[in-house]
């Protein structure tokens, strides 16, 4: 769905992708367009089309990635290609990891995701501003469910481009915990800096442009502290996060090829190995196919698994 909300300034556009896909922001100004994350790759001729059909024969001057998860850098390879003049700029701590393309170490072969390989040609630090439209936005770390991810905040409007930092009912995995580093105190400085700042409106990530910041932000820290205090909870829900984030990329599977998927994927090797290894990871398998049919998120058709 593609909309530009009346409260929002008129030289932003937020294109609300449905999942496998992150928001996409378009900014029109002085400088040129830019557009802040560009979704997953098997969307990305349909982000080149909404950016194409939102700018006319202008041209994208800019592409940003508040992180680079496969969701919200996907589709970078392809808006190069459609301009060429583009200038990529990401946040710094993955920067040598692009520029040598390294995708294990940029999450993509241990998730079991895909990304094609873009360049960067610039940095977005925090503590620095960047030019959006006509107004500068100011730079601020946001690790937790990415240690390297970044949140945007114009301070005149008071207008915050969160990532999956913060989104209306909750925030996005905490990869780093699966790994098992430590990041859920993590988490909550983020939402910390999140409410020190103070948004009236927040463009996340996933789902609509929401105003309601203290709920938002309520609800995430209760979601924390239920993960704080169960950690095998926020395992199991990660799990099947990865699960139907590829079910909605294949649409449907067969059971035995999903178990060989899982047991080719790292971090689907790692959870078990981590959280679950008291069950045998096809039991472990099933009982997270079994909660997505159960939830309606997934239907099962004898040997076949279907998105729902």
């Amino acid at each position: 769905m593609t909309y530009t909300t009346p409260a929002l300034p008129p030289e932003i556009t937020v294109f609300e992708r449905g999942w496998l896909s992150s928001n996409n922001i378009l900014f029109m100004g002085p400088d040129g367009a830019a557009l802040v994350d560009t979704g997953y790759c098997s969307h990305a001729q349909q982000t080149v089309a909404l950016v194409r059909s939102a700018l006319g024969d202008a041209p994208l001057t800019r592409i940003l990635n508040t992180h680079l998860h496969s969701d919200h850098c996907g589709g970078n390879a392809a808006l190069q290609q459609a301009w060429p003049e583009a200038q990529t700029f990401i946040p710094p701590g993955q920067a040598e990891h692009v520029r040598h393309w390294d995708a294990y170490a940029l999450s993509y072969t241990p998730t079991g995701q895909e990304c094609p390989p873009f360049r960067c040609d610039g940095l977005l630090a925090p503590g620095r501003e960047v030019r959006l439209g006509a107004k500068p936005w100011q730079v601020h770390a946001a690790p937790g469910h990415d240690p390297h991810s970044i949140v945007l905040f114009e301070p005149q409007a008071r207008l915050l481009i969160s990532a999956d930092a913060l989104w209306e009912n909750g925030f996005g995995v905490v990869f780093p915990e699966l790994e098992g580093i430590a990041a859920f105190d993590t988490v909550g400085a983020t939402l910390d800096v999140i409410e020190h700042l103070d948004p009236k409106m927040v463009i996340p990530g996933h789902g609509p442009v929401f105003t309601d910041v203290a709920h938002a932000l309520a609800v995430a820290r209760k979601r924390l502290e239920g993960f704080v205090r169960e950690p095998l909870r926020h395992a199991q829900y990660a799990a099947k996060v990865l699960v139907k984030y590829k079910l909605l990329e294949w649409q449907q599977i067969a059971v035995a090829d999903l178990q060989a998927w899982a047991a080719a994927t790292p971090y689907f090797v790692l959870l078990h190995a981590r959280y679950f290894a008291d069950q045998p990871q096809a039991a472990w398998l099933q009982g997270l196919v079994d909660a997505l049919v159960r939830s309606g998120a997934a239907t099962r058709q004898g040997t076949q698994l279907h998105n729902a």
